[in-house]
């Protein structure tokens, strides 16, 4: 069974994805807010998430050279860098094409920190990757946890959104701190998981990658479907369909990531010990299970339950896949790592103004019967990957001496 190793390294890039996690989190149900100061309809409203995956796409272009010519971690620190600067924009900016330009400039810098996240645990902990992603997709989760309660409660207030949401810029200047603080530096040697790579430059590495890896690819756009159309628009079913305030609504999409943070927590010691393609069938059907409960629920507090269980479900759909992806790309993971990102963007472009445009017609709660279908396209997705996945060569044993 592989081990999974904790150290300075892997604590920092746990970190450094939450403070991504936090303003992910936290912007699904402000979307809802947005539109209600705009004016505007939920397909427009959706034009946030367009935005999104414009700029995950961009991002996913830009980090392979950036990555090579600055190094994996400076990458990671550019992203956060950029992340705070147009943090703190969105939140003096209230015109629809300057929200929607801003967020995605947030975007391209948040898809350098997914990245360089995911090729660093990648590349230090080889068979344990899963495990590790899991876990930093665990602190993703957990401060996406924090960041929608925030901004529930910075509305009831009467706040508003906007200072729950410029609380991530000091988080990532304090983590910045800390790390400076500490030093945290990478390994000096090679380990008993993985070398290590250079801490400057990268080599140029550019290959056809696999037909597995496409799968995965198509599979993580899927996925990111149902996760991103569940953190903009769950808020609006709350509110119109179970009954919910809009600040309760807007704090009960926590529920979601709360699940997820426990699911990653679980699920990344489950999978050093299962096999991934059987492990993300068993999330999608609990997914499935979830959004049963979550659609048909009128009452405030069975919705939530709901939208925990899909979170459970939810939780490892991401990490499991963008493990085999990267795991299938063999020395390529700077490239297959910057594809990843235009799977998501796909997926964030598409799937949530298209359930934005439903909704306006028959109304939020029929329009997400779009979210089973996703469910199930990821399902036939999966077994897909795994009758493409590699096999194993199996090792010979020597036949037992004669007594």
């Amino acid at each position: 069974m592989p081990r999974l190793t904790h150290d300075r390294i892997t604590w920092l890039a746990y970190a450094q994805l939450g403070l991504w996690g936090f303003f992910l989190y936290g912007f699904g149900p402000v979307v809802p807010l947005l539109r209600d100061e705009q004016g505007t309809t939920a397909a427009v409203a959706g034009l946030h998430s367009t935005g999104l995956a414009v700029g995950a796409l961009a991002g996913g272009a830009l980090f392979a050279p950036i990555a090579r010519r600055l190094g994996r971690k400076p990458t990671i620190w550019v992203g956060l860098a950029g992340v705070a600067t147009a943090v703190a924009a969105l939140t003096m900016l209230r015109a629809l094409p300057a929200t929607i330009a801003v967020v995605m400039v947030i975007a391209v810098a948040g898809t350098l920190v997914i990245s360089g996240v995911n090729v660093v645990l990648t590349a230090r902990h080889g068979p344990a990757a899963p495990a590790a992603l899991a876990e930093a997709n665990a602190a993703c989760a957990g401060m996406g946890i924090l960041a929608p309660l925030l901004i529930g409660l910075s509305v009831n207030a009467g706040w508003g959104w906007r200072p729950a949401m410029a609380v991530v810029v000091a988080l990532i200047a304090l983590v910045a701190l800390v790390a400076l603080t500490i030093r945290v530096r990478g390994p000096k040697a090679a380990t008993a998981v993985a070398a290590p790579r250079p801490r400057g430059p990268l080599p140029r590495t550019t290959r056809r990658l696999p037909r597995a890896y496409w799968i995965a690819w198509m599979l993580m756009a899927v996925t990111g479907s149902i996760e991103v159309c569940l953190s903009l628009w769950a808020a609006d079913v709350l509110r119109m369909h179970a009954g919910m305030a809009p600040g309760a609504a807007s704090a009960a999409v926590a529920a979601i990531v709360c699940g997820m943070f426990v699911g990653r927590l679980v699920g990344g010691r489950v999978a050093l010990r299962l096999r991934p393609v059987p492990l993300l069938l068993a999330a999608l059907g609990l997914s499935l299970a979830g959004f049963a409960v979550f659609w048909a629920a009128s009452v405030g507090w069975l919705a939530v339950v709901g939208l925990v269980i899909l979170g459970l479900g939810n939780a490892l759909h991401y990490p499991l896949a963008i493990s085999l992806a990267l795991a299938v790309a063999g020395d390529a993971t700077d490239q297959a790592a910057g594809w990843s990102a235009y799977s998501m963007g796909v997926g964030f472009g598409i799937a949530p103004v298209a359930l934005g445009w439903v909704a306006d017609g028959v109304g939020p709660h029929l329009a997400f019967l779009l979210l089973p279908g996703f469910i199930a396209a990821a399902m036939l997705l999966a077994v897909r990957l795994g009758r493409a996945l590699p096999t194993p060569v199996p090792v010979e044993r020597p036949a037992p001496a004669p007594a």
